[in-house]
């Protein structure tokens, strides 16, 4: 089976494709506010911790199942476990689809704003014109749903290319650019007067504001940026090859992640505090209080366009990411070639991803349990689906099939003894105990 199926080229190109998994758009509008609100680094060490100490040792999991099974989430379920898993297996494929219906929509707006920064429409001093500009963005029927279509156009039209000349060679060009351009924003924001307020606010101990409800926020961020409970981790570690091992793969993935985080931080966070400007304003943030930074600065349509390129950049890896898998789904258990799965998924989606489109716009009044259909199809997935989705993963890799999880750790490396122990400790008793609680904190 392993000579039979794609492997990653390099170690680099992996750690960059599933590090590009991780760096999505949430990181860019949600890391730098729950920083800042919830006690600067006395937030981001613990943060640090956890994604080291928890995110570790589920990444190493979801990796092992899919080197282990050699297949797709359903696939590799089923070959470590037996039939009877292909359903628990196929929650994770769900899960990706499920995002994917309104993650797009979110990649749409990053379309549409890339391009009216290009044509030095994306700065204004004026807030309540940048709000109003928002509301129509995201509203318009026509104009959302067309830059969603051209977002998974773009999505499908790599994967088209497989895991080697598509995921891995995009990634290799586009982490490094992201870094590149949030460097170049970093740089620029640091040299604004006040600037340095902006990393007292994100970087200064308020060990005050440290309460359970911050760590609560701390392990439900760690488990959110780290792609955990989507089956992509699965799907990318069927592509590994056994002479690379998995416990130093998964803690590169898991640093990229966290510093990419800082780094949104730092892009964000510096300029906003310096003009004044509200920095827990969610996806607002980006798309409403970023526009009004760039007009006060000098050649601020350049670093719009650097900015809200770095957010598509962002966007696409993870939507990539997330394609990948109920794409090996189909190739693995439906025998779809890889360019028919591609065109099939690229049908459904755009098909599938409308109402969310249109629920700041037509369907607006459509709710379900009091949330338009965008904010029910995410509470669906990541309150619901993800938890769920990671639990089985460590089922299978710590409870039931532990035998498997200890050849995967073995078979390039000898582990001693006590690592092992170590990792079924972690696996069977204090993973699912972390999962529960971000579960539970996530309905209270």
């Amino acid at each position: 089976m392993s000579d039979a199926r794609s492997n990653w080229s390099s170690k680099i190109g992996f750690v960059l494709a599933a590090t590009g998994s991780a760096v999505g758009l949430g990181a860019i509008w949600k890391f730098p506010y729950m920083a800042g609100a919830n006690g600067g680094s006395a937030f981001i060490l613990p943060f640090i911790a956890m994604v080291l100490f928890f995110g570790v040792i589920l990444i190493m999991a979801e990796m092992i199942i899919g080197r282990a099974g050699r297949g797709s989430v359903v696939t590799s379920f089923k070959r470590i476990a037996g039939k009877a898993w292909i359903p628990l297996g196929f929650i994770g494929v769900l899960t990706a689809f499920v995002i994917m219906t309104y993650y797009s929509t979110v990649g749409g707006w990053c379309l549409t704003y890339l391009f009216e920064a290009i044509r030095g429409n994306a700065a204004s001093s004026d807030l309540a014109l940048l709000e109003k500009t928002f509301k129509l963005t995201v509203s318009s029927p026509v104009s959302a749903i067309v830059y969603q279509t051209g977002f998974l156009a773009i999505t499908a039209g790599v994967l088209i290319f497989g895991v080697n000349k598509g995921i891995e060679r995009i990634s290799k060009i586009l982490m490094p650019l992201l870094f590149v351009l949030m460097v170049v924003l970093i740089i620029r924001g640091l040299t604004l007067p006040g600037a340095m307020e902006g990393l007292k606010f994100l970087f200064s101990p308020r060990w005050d504001e440290v309460t359970a409800n911050s760590l609560l926020n701390a392990m439900g961020f760690t488990f959110f940026s780290l792609s955990v409970g989507m089956g992509i981790m699965i799907t990318y570690g069927s592509y590994i090859h056994h002479s690379e091992d998995i416990p130093s793969s998964a803690i590169w993935v898991a640093v990229l992640a966290f510093i990419s985080c800082i780094l949104a931080g730092l892009m964000v966070i510096p300029p906003v505090i310096a003009f004044g400007l509200n920095p827990s304003a969610g996806p607002g943030l980006t798309f409403i209080t970023m526009p009004a930074v760039f007009s006060h600065i000098p050649l601020g349509n350049v670093f719009a366009v650097c900015f809200y390129g770095c957010l598509l950049v962002a966007a696409l890896t993870s939507m990539i990411s997330l394609f990948e898998v109920p794409l090996a789904y189909l190739m693995d258990e439906w025998k779809f070639s890889r360019k028919g799965a591609s065109f099939a998924l690229f049908v459904a989606l755009t098909i599938c991803s409308i109402p969310a489109a249109l629920s700041m716009g037509p369907w607006s009044d459509y709710t379900i349990l009091g949330k338009n259909i965008f904010d029910a199809t995410d509470y669906l997935a990541c309150n619901i689906l993800m938890p769920l989705s990671a639990i089985f993963v460590i089922a299978l890799t710590g409870w039931f099939f532990f035998d498997k999880t200890s050849y995967e750790l073995n078979v390039n490396k000898k582990r001693s003894p006590g690592y092992m122990k170590f990792v079924r400790f972690m696996l069977a008793f204090v993973a699912p105990c972390f999962i529960a609680v971000v579960a539970i904190s996530n309905f209270l």
